[in-house]
């Protein structure tokens, strides 16, 4: 596996020493703590305490998703088993992981959950190629993501591998579903016409190229586009395709009937500026806004 190195330039080159051995304490603190930076997920809990063992973080992503962390600190321990077990575990207890959103962020984000896209993230100074390797067969989502520390202030985080399945599929019965009215994303994409359903290919195809870093997780809702978090996400109707991507509408030049700055209005997927795309002519204007996207995420 390929080594990062990281240089401090001025007059003198100046090699930063990297460390990784072992997953400290605080390195775990400083991950809860910023979470929503680091991963766009929320933090919910720390060293969560089920029968059979206990989760060493667990939180709620920017799609409304659960999430698992697992810290892998030693070279034997086999921390991708360990997160599915514990993934298994949450999908078995939606109330106990319910009432835990509940309690932090209340009724309003508890009754938006969304099951079809639960994952874990295995964060360690290092895997190996059987860690790559097992986690392309196993049908859970899954992500590695290495670490590195360069001195007290510098961290570094690598996504090496991520495996994306399709959703669960959800009792439409159940509690974290009734408030929703919308349509589903895939029966969206079915009814719509063949012309959007076209386009928002080429829109995928295109987000896709970008990087090999980029993942497709189809939501309840919508599709999320996202490396470690989301750079876009794209919701399908009759007669047009709205791509909201993470960027600053502060920094875009809006343009009445294209693109919106939804950043205080509440809308489905996530990201603060809306792109509305009709034809292929708007989706060669949005190409450069989604390729910013990408770059600054």
């Amino acid at each position: 596996m390929a080594d990062i190195k990281l240089f401090k330039i001025g007059n003198v080159i100046d090699q930063l020493a990297s460390s990784s051995v072992v997953l400290e304490r605080e390195l775990q603190v400083i991950i809860e703590k910023n979470m929503q930076i680091f991963f766009g997920v929320h933090f919910l809990a720390s060293e969560y305490v089920i029968n059979g063992g206990r989760i060493d973080s667990i939180g709620i992503d920017e799609n409304n998703c659960p999430v698992i962390f697992e810290y892998k600190r030693s070279l034997n321990e086999n921390v991708i088993n360990q997160g599915l077990f514990y993934l298994n575990w949450l999908l078995e207890h939606k109330a106990d992981y319910k009432l835990l959103v509940l309690e932090q962020f209340g009724k309003e984000i508890a009754n938006k959950i969304d099951w079809s896209m639960p994952r874990v993230i295995c964060i360690a100074g290092d895997f190996n190629k059987y860690d790559e390797e097992a986690i392309k067969q196993i049908n859970r989502n899954i992500s590695l993501i290495r670490y590195k520390k360069f001195g007290a202030e510098l961290l570094l985080f690598e996504l090496l591998n991520t495996n994306t399945v399709k959703p669960l599929q959800i009792n439409e019965d159940a509690p974290e579903v009734k408030n929703y009215n919308q349509k589903t994303f895939a029966d969206q994409l079915k009814q719509t016409s063949e012309s959007i359903r076209q386009l928002y290919v080429n829109i995928k195809d295109y987000i896709l190229s970008l990087g090999d870093d980029i993942s497709e997780n189809e939501l309840k809702f919508y599709v999320a586009f996202k490396k470690i978090k989301n750079i876009a996400t794209v919701q399908i109707y009759a007669k047009h395709i709205i791509i909201c991507l993470s960027l600053n509408p502060e920094d875009v030049q809006i343009e009445d009937g294209f693109t919106r700055n939804v950043k205080e209005i509440g809308h489905l997927g996530t990201g603060d500026l809306e792109i509305r795309v009709t034809n292929e002519k708007d989706f060669e204007r949005a190409k450069s806004l989604i390729e910013k996207a990408y770059k600054e995420n």
